[in-house]
């Protein structure tokens, strides 16, 4: 029988608590919902207000995966959805993922949670600037973390602040508390700031995503600021080999990289993260912290 929890007066149904989802670590998705629900304060501060669209992998990350920006079916009625627009011509519905039931239930569809870079009650009003630095074999995150260091200090001379978290992947994001500005204006800036980097960084970096400029440097992908793309939020769970999670870190853990592992972050290690450091991205939400294109 399918366990009933009942979360802040909703009752969700939560399936297959015991199956491994991540072979390599014998990670249940158990594991994963309570890794949600112990992380639930960070997660929904970074989900509040956004359009979530979902990354599904219902049996593991090694098997069917799938992307979507519509409410999957059989969304119950009491989840919040926001009209958005889809095109120039397009609106449709997604869901906002603002409170501990919608999480638990959505996170119980096993999902990685995925933002855009604006609010949906200011679509295509960007309130963030986000680059998503990629390293190319043989490269590792420790080239990603000496690019992301060049980019805050060039971010900081424009008189705004920069935040780093792990993709969760093999990379590093890097996130730019702004004040609401078109997305067009907001992707443009980004775009020359990218070329910029590899104009001063050549032999680290490429702003361009040909697979033949890329080994053994680092893509600083600007592309994630158009309105219509999406980024990894923070906190979320990957569908990688192991249970990783996109986790903000502090600039004195990137300036210290000199390993790969040293910035990989397991569920079970946000915890005490939270505990030591609290939420390294809060400036991020924070409105005073918010600067201004030049």
């Amino acid at each position: 029988m399918t366990p009933i929890a009942e979360v802040e007066g909703r009752r969700i149904a939560l399936s297959n608590l015991e199956k491994v989802l991540y072979p390599a670590t014998g990670t249940t998705k158990g594991e994963v919902l309570h890794y949600c629900a112990t992380a639930a304060g960070a997660l929904l501060a970074h989900l509040a207000g956004r359009p979530v669209s979902f990354l599904r992998f219902p049996d593991g990350p090694a098997g069917q995966r799938f992307f979507t920006k519509n409410p999957p079916p059989g969304t119950p009625s009491w989840v919040r959805r926001a009209t958005v627009p889809r095109s120039a011509d397009q609106i449709a519905e997604q869901v906002l993922v603002e409170d501990l039931a919608t999480l638990m239930w959505a996170a119980n569809l096993v999902v990685e949670f995925h933002t855009p870079q604006w609010r949906f009650d200011s679509p295509a009003r960007a309130d963030r600037i986000v680059f998503d630095l990629d390293p190319g074999e043989p490269a590792t995150v420790v080239e990603c973390c000496e690019a992301a260091l060049w980019l805050r200090e060039r971010l900081a001379a424009d008189g705004l602040n920069a935040y780093a978290k792990t993709s969760g992947s093999k990379g590093l994001h890097l996130l730019v508390p702004l004040e609401p500005t078109p997305s067009p204006e907001v992707s443009a800036y980004a775009k020359s700031l990218a070329v910029e980097a590899q104009a001063d960084l050549p032999e680290l970096v490429v702003h361009r995503m040909t697979r033949a400029l890329r080994p053994g440097k680092v893509f600083v992908d600007h592309s994630q600021n158009s309105a219509a793309k999406t980024t990894a939020a923070p906190y979320t769970v990957r569908a990688r080999t192991e249970p990783t999670v996109s986790t903000p870190v502090s600039w004195e853990e990137v300036g210290n990289c000199s390993a790969p592992e040293e910035l990989v972050f397991r569920v079970g290690d946000i915890a005490g993260r939270l505990e030591r450091y609290g939420d390294l991205l809060g400036p991020l939400i924070n409105l005073n912290r918010a600067g201004r294109l030049p």
